[in-house]
Parts: structure tokens; sequence; C-alpha cells
């Protein structure tokens, strides 16, 4: 897998990729600490690539290699040179309107570089693409966000990758890096919510740890080859099923 814009793990056994967003999105280093740790995740590598190298981690059961590189033209020829080709990417690619500079370079860099490195797995010989989206995705949203979210989610499934996971949280909780004022206070209200009760929060609003550990279980479920299907959509109360409820309570 990759971070950053992404990881992109490499196994011996399975081949994974992994990438993550240009600024860095919350639950890509959930996912990546995931990965790391091992069971029951059957990725047996892992490689990077990001804008800044990771956050080191001694207790580490899987081997991480790193592409770091802060110019995101040279990213797509590396995915075209990984040898093993990863089996499996996990793409959170995402940035803000103001860390971009506005919508336009927002979509160059979120949208456009997305499907750019998406095509590139696929022609290596990358099966399963697990995209992170959003719950208010929608092409034919009149608002700008929703919209190219959506289109992503789209264009993403038009490349046909053997099987392709879409991952659709609603509001993120976890502390960001990059955090508008009205979502800090929402994320305040549904922390507090899920104190009081997880009923309260769970249908609008997962936890980072818990869209990453469903994100990585809908993949383990295609590797095992108990969930077939082309395109799996997973919701809200998906990632708290996958994440909660079916993940192993000791990992």
């Amino acid at each position: 897998m990759q971070q950053a814009l992404w990881y992109i793990p490499r196994p011996s056994r399975f081949p994974f990729s992994f990438e993550t967003g240009l600024t860095r999105y919350l639950q890509g280093s959930h996912i990546l600490s995931i990965l790391r740790a091992g069971s029951p995740s059957p990725f047996t590598s892992i490689e990077v690539i990001a804008r800044r190298s990771v956050p080191a981690n001694p207790d580490a059961k899987v081997e991480v290699k790193e592409f770091v590189e802060k110019d995101t033209t040279k990213w797509t020829p590396h995915v075209a040179s990984l040898s093993p080709t990863p089996t499996t990417w996990f793409s959170g690619l995402a940035t803000t309107r103001g860390a971009a500079g506005g919508f336009e370079t927002q979509y160059k860099l979120e949208h456009d570089l997305n499907i750019e490195l998406a095509k590139a797995a696929k022609e290596a010989g990358t099966k399963t693409y697990v995209l992170i989206s959003a719950a208010g995705a929608n092409v034919k949203s009149n608002f700008a966000y929703p919209r190219m979210k959506g289109e992503i989610e789209e264009h993403i499934k038009e490349i046909g990758f053997e099987h392709t996971i879409i991952v659709k949280p609603g509001l993120i909780v976890g502390d960001r890096q990059e955090s508008r004022p009205v979502e800090a206070i929402s994320r305040a209200i549904a922390t507090g919510m899920g104190h009081l009760y997880h009923g309260l929060k769970d249908p609008w609003a997962q936890d980072a740890d818990v869209i990453a550990k469903a994100a990585v279980m809908a993949a383990i479920k295609v590797e095992k080859g108990e969930v077939k299907d082309k395109v799996i959509v997973v919701s809200q109360a998906d990632i708290i099923r996958l994440g909660k409820r079916e993940w192993p309570a000791s990992s």
C-alpha cells in the first residue's frame, strides 16, 4: 500500500500496494499500521509511495519499503516498474481545496492523479483496487466536491480491475493535521455522542481506525475468495460491521 499519496506493499505471497494522500490522509496511517502488524492481514510486504517518509515502527512485523518523492509526476513510472506486481492497491489519495490552492488544482491532484496511478497499477497487473471515497460521493451532485468524488468512483470502476472495493465513510473521527472548523466541531459532537452510545454516532460518523480495518477486511475477503463481486461498495453500515463486529478482537 502507499501513504502520502499511498502506500504500496509488495508481498512475497500476496503482492500489495498502498498510496496515501497529498495532505496526510487520516485513515491512510491507520491502514499502514494494520498492514505492518501482520495478522489478520495476509499481505507480507508493503511498499509506500509518498511525498515524505512514514514514521518508523520497530514493532512492525511486515516489511515496508518506501518510494519517497515530492514530484508526483514520477509516481506513475515507479508504479509501472514495480516487481513483483502488487496484487492489491489501497488508495486514500486526497487533498483539500485550501491546501491545493483552488478546486482546479485539487481536481488534478485528487481525481486525475488517482486515475493515472490506478491505470498504471491495472496495466502492471494489480487485481484488486481499494478506494477510500466518501458517503456523499455523487457524480450527479450540484456541488463540486461530492461530484468530483463520484467521478473518481465511476472512472476507477471503468478501468476494470478484477475487484474494485469502494469504501464510503461518513464523517471521519480522529485527529487530523488539517481540519476545517465546521468539521472539527462536528467531530467533537460525534465523539461526545459516541461516548454516550455508539448507535448515536455510527450511522453518520466512523472512527478512522474502524474505517481502515473495514478497508483491509474487505480486501482480505476478496483475497480469500469469500467475495467474488467485481464491484464491492462498503457503506457506513458495512464499515461498522467489517471494522468492528467482524474484526478479530485480539488484532
